[in-house]
């Protein structure tokens, strides 16, 4: 027997409890795996409070990201013992997710946990860090060098955020991180690498099609009026990696700072991400994540806190990552 988080819905609502099952519970897959640690994303946040339509197939575990150890296996790549990581690919939203002790999982689904990283910490990276990576790889891969001007973060205090930050100031980049709460996270986020801290209200006025130009790169995690913003604030050949909706979907912008001077927005998804792409984005992070990162951005909780923790990050009051200890 094992515990897992299991959402329901009745009369419409979404109802998360804590059961014990067994093996016979978990879906199909070719990989067994004792889960060691999850994560809570703001997608999680949405499952289990219901607050998104993020699942739609009920009982479901959720949970986009675990880290553990494999029981047994029918694919050949994976063997008894060995250490694993997942973030995406539905998992936690069509397939039973991490928030359990126990897993069955596809095997094109893992990657082997990199050295130089234990469960806690993959999980401390987890679906937030491996995006950041993805977003931070997204401006490398448009040239853009650290001696061009600054780089925005928006979002700044979130999972994403917060590891895109500590990337940038790594790689030696001059970044500035937008957050709504400046007093709260402002010191954080300098620990982390900031070089400034702005007040998210400065990029929640309504943009115009073209503004000064401020930012050589962006980061964006928010979407809305803010990429909107950040869009019109654009340096010339400049690029904005954009991942996230926490703003909303929308993105009430003009074709003015693409046509005129010459800004790229590149899309980053990480949960389709391909497989080779995915092992090359954990091996730049161990490189990168000094062991200070794990100092400071994070928040280790039992499976039974996970609610209340949902419930925070839906309402933006949870800094830097959740991790939960199966």
């Amino acid at each position: 027997m094992f515990k897992a988080l299991v959402l329901n819905q009745e009369e419409k609502k979404t109802i998360a409890t804590i059961e014990q099952l067994d093996n016979s519970h978990l879906p199909e897959g070719d990989v067994l795996i004792d889960v060691d640690y999850s994560s809570l994303n703001y997608k999680d946040g949405l499952a289990i409070t219901g607050k998104g339509k993020i699942i739609r197939n009920f009982p479901m575990v959720p949970g986009i990201d675990l880290a553990g150890t494999v029981v047994s296996s029918e694919d050949a790549r994976y063997q008894e013992g060995d250490k694993v990581v997942l973030t995406g690919w539905g998992v936690g939203e069509n397939h039973w997710g991490g928030m359990s002790q126990r897993a069955r999982l596809k095997a094109d689904w893992l990657v082997p946990l990199p050295k130089g990283l234990d469960s806690k910490k993959a999980m401390m990276v987890g679906t937030a860090g491996f995006t950041a990576m993805l977003c931070v790889q997204a401006l490398l891969d448009a040239d853009v060098k650290p001696d061009a001007g600054e780089i925005l973060v928006t979002g700044a205090s979130g999972g994403v955020g917060s590891v895109a930050v500590t990337l940038l100031a790594q790689l030696g980049y001059k970044v500035a991180a937008v957050t709504g709460r400046v007093e709260q996270n402002g010191p954080l986020l300098e620990k982390l690498g900031a070089s400034r801290i702005i007040d998210r209200s400065e990029f929640e006025e309504p943009a115009r099609p073209l503004e000064k130009q401020v930012w050589a790169g962006a980061v964006d995690t928010v979407g809305s009026k803010v990429l909107s913003k950040v869009l019109a604030q654009m340096d010339y050949n400049s690029a904005v990696a954009a991942c996230g909706l926490a703003g909303g979907f929308d993105l009430p912008t003009t074709v003015m700072p693409f046509i005129l001077r010459n800004v790229r927005l590149q899309g980053v998804d990480s949960v389709m991400c391909p497989t080779e792409k995915r092992i090359a984005a954990w091996e730049k992070l161990v490189e990168l994540l000094p062991e200070s990162f794990y100092e400071q951005a994070c928040t280790e909780v039992e499976l039974d806190a996970a609610p209340k923790y949902a419930e925070d990050i839906t309402n933006g009051q949870v800094t830097g990552r959740v991790v939960i200890k199966l």
